[in-house]
């Protein structure tokens, strides 16, 4: 039987929120130059939320985009991209300047901001791209850590892909 149980997320006023369906497909933290620069231009944002770990990292819980659905508020949202073009964008919540999910748009997934949990966030479960993280030497050995993207990552987002495909 398929996890049906429901989490809420929300931006920090409480103005926009939405749930996902069921666990994660990973928790990450991600130390990689795109999501440190779409985190600083997030938090320049007035009244704008942390974004970035103290360490550097940004802390994510992937879902499939067939597992999430907004309750209120969707028309506050608005897409942040790096550059022009990018296929991935960073929605923020016009109301308090929340980050709350990005989306790799050739992806099937979204990675929701994991603090958007409060505290029901489940865990980090590994560090990617950790070649990117400032201070290399201060690495936490809490979670496995990865350079690049472990074939973990990778494999844990075909099988996703195959469940939807399948209809699980």
């Amino acid at each position: 039987m398929p996890n049906t149980k429901r989490t809420i997320a929300q931006c920090a006023c409480g103005s926009v929120e939405f749930y996902v369906i069921g666990n994660p497909i990973l928790g990450v933290a991600c130390y990689c130059d795109d999501c440190q620069e779409g985190a600083r231009q997030i938090e320049a944002l007035p009244s704008a939320s942390p974004v970035m770990c103290a360490d550097g990292g940004t802390e994510l819980l992937l879902f499939r985009k067939d597992r999430m659905e907004f309750l209120k508020g969707g028309e506050l949202l608005r897409d942040h991209r790096i550059k022009d073009g990018s296929p991935t964008r960073r929605v923020v919540a016009t109301c308090c300047n929340t980050a709350l999910f990005l989306d790799f748009q050739k992806g099937h997934w979204f990675s929701v901001y994991r603090a958007r949990f409060g505290d029901d966030a489940p865990p980090i479960q590994v560090r990617i791209q950790t070649k990117f993280k400032p201070n290399h030497d201060t690495i936490l050995n809490d979670v496995p850590s990865y350079k690049t993207y472990p074939l973990r990552f990778v494999g844990k987002l075909m099988a996703a892909r195959v469940a939807m495909l399948i209809g699980r």
